[in-house]
């Protein structure tokens, strides 16, 4: 069947893949362009958060459009179609991820911030120097994620074009660097959003139809999909059991633990994900786009437990380890196992939008930070004639650079596993941002240099430990294989420099100023639970 695949793979026809991902590109800049027209206001809370005019139901179809990236779509399917169950562990760390979010920052975020995460931090802390660092965690946490995004869009021109050159994915990953800056610069949030929402439907009705396509193969049974699929990998049965890809070792065993921990709270910490709290008019709102989130999420995922062991039964996994992208073409290559050129377009396209949302929401988001954290608020110091004009022109100026960042980046990162590189994202979300943000909420005491002891010891731990893993260097998977630097054993620094960043904030809290502002505590607590005081700050 492998053979059958790969064949159907460079046949298929590269005019019609590529049309179809150029009538997905102009249809959503057209979309982009009358949305941003039909709304003429040029403000900053227009550009950064479309105004707060989105519905619960609305955002929460962008935030899963956000969210299910193209380590969703490839390589969580890649995992499990090699890895089986330990594969299927990346997307249960993805899910339960959004009860953390929800239970503990969506509403919070929603009633205390504006536009970024600076705000919330800055509420009862010096507005410079944390505004600053909240700016820097969130371009960490943003280039990593991109670096996942531009790895994915390598992936898929290999198989939508049928060769495998370095130049030609080079070439890709720097067309949707452009298109990325182009639906930020045309319709800042609430064209992305409108994208993310489009983008959204697609992926989901896309693995619906993979789904039952593959489904109906086996007669509908899903147990005769998984045992076709111990059938043809050389782990067998053991592709069901825990162990695979974690647990050959004391270390992955470990790794696994460190992995999870990321996933888990990371979410909670994601500047692009925390964005989106903002763009609903209430907290409510804001609630129930994380509820619409989850189902569509948890749906999703459903989906891609069928489509990796059916990548495994009908692809194989020697044939997903010889394609070009290796594991992240496992979905790409179960499509033209199913329907040929046709569908493998199809699906391709899909894959490519689902790149293009989230590295517009990510651009966005990482532009926004630095427009409104760094550029007003610490070097002009809020001294600006006009801020709104020059918010907006900053952020703009921003995306650009970005983009060339991520679009070289991408190039450099083109081989790595995107799921991989997306638990990395996590791992520094997770250690700089979220335990700044729960003893901004939930801390009498906590102060600036917690705050900054917080952020900057779990940015630089997690940064780190990363340069000096296995994933930088020190084997054939490597980002530079050729070279040996390695002394972390661990893939994922998470369990390591997410208590570190805890330990970080109380230590900085003791260590500072030992006074500390209790009224600003507690209207940040009354505004937090209520969101009194709310609408009087925006209009500001």
């Amino acid at each position: 069947m492998s053979t059958t695949v790969l064949a159907a793979t460079a046949d298929s026809n590269p005019a019609l893949n590529i049309s179809i991902f150029l009538a997905f590109v102009v249809v959503t800049l057209g979309i982009v362009f009358y949305v941003n027209n039909r709304h003429a206001k040029k403000t900053a809370a227009d550009f950064y958060t479309a105004g707060g005019g989105f519905s619960g139901t609305q955002n929460g179809f962008a935030i899963a459009g956000d969210y299910l990236s193209a380590a969703s779509f490839l390589g969580i399917a890649g995992a499990i179609a090699i890895n089986g169950y330990d594969g299927f562990l990346y997307s249960i760390g993805f899910l339960v991820a959004w009860l953390v979010a929800l239970l503990l920052v969506a509403e919070l975020m929603r009633n205390t911030g504006r536009f970024t995460m600076g705000d919330v931090l800055a509420f009862r802390m010096k507005q410079r120097p944390i505004r600053a660092a909240a700016a820097t965690s969130t371009l960490a946490v943003s280039f990593f994620y991109l670096l996942a995004q531009m790895a994915g869009a390598g992936a898929l021109v290999s198989l939508l074009l049928g060769i495998s050159g370095a130049f030609a994915q080079g070439v890709v990953i720097a067309v949707v660097g452009v298109v990325m800056i182009a639906y930020v610069l045309i319709g800042g949030m609430r064209g992305t959003t409108w994208v993310q929402m489009i983008k959204a439907v697609l992926l989901i009705t896309g693995a619906l139809v993979m789904t039952i396509w593959a489904l109906s193969l086996f007669g509908f049974n899903f147990s005769a999909i998984m045992q076709a699929a111990a059938d043809g990998s050389p782990k067998g049965e053991g592709l069901f059991a825990p162990g695979q890809q974690y647990g050959k070792s004391l270390t992955s065993k470990i790794d696994f633990i460190s992995l999870g921990i990321a996933l888990v709270l990371g979410t909670a910490g994601l500047p692009h994900v925390l964005m989106r709290f903002y763009t609903v008019p209430t907290a409510k709102e804001a609630r129930r786009s994380v509820e619409v989130a989850i189902w569509l999420i948890g749906l999703f995922y459903l989906f891609t437990l069928v489509i990796g062991f059916a990548a495994g039964a009908l692809v194989g996994p020697e044939a997903i380890n010889n394609a070009p992208g290796k594991v992240n073409s496992a979905a790409p290559l179960l499509a033209a196992a199913l329907g040929g050129p046709v569908l493998l377009g199809i699906i391709a396209a899909i894959a490519f939008a689902t790149i293009l949302a989230v590295v517009a929401g990510l651009t966005i988001t990482a532009s926004a930070s630095f427009a409104h954290d760094v550029y007003i608020n610490v070097i002009k110091r809020g001294n600006v004639e006009d801020t709104e004009a020059t918010q907006v022109r900053v952020a703009r100026r921003t995306a650009i650079v970005i983009g060339i960042v991520a679009i070289v980046g991408g190039i450099l990162a083109k081989d790595q596993n995107v799921a991989f590189l997306v638990a990395l994202a996590f791992a520094v979300a997770a250690s700089a941002n979220l335990p700044t943000i729960l003893y901004s909420l939930f801390w009498k005491r906590f102060n600036t240099t917690g705050g900054l002891y917080s952020i900057y010891g779990g940015l630089i731990s997690t940064l780190v430990l990363i340069v000096f893993s296995p994933v930088v260097s020190g084997s054939e998977t490597s980002i530079f294989p050729d070279g040996n630097f390695a002394w972390f054993p661990l893939a994922n620094p998470g369990l390591v420099s997410i208590p570190l960043s805890f330990l970080l904030g109380v230590v900085g809290t003791y260590i500072g100023q030992k006074r500390h502002d209790g009224s600003k505590y507690a209207e940040m607590e009354v505004r937090s639970l209520t969101g009194a005081g709310i609408a009087k700050a925006e209009a500001h």
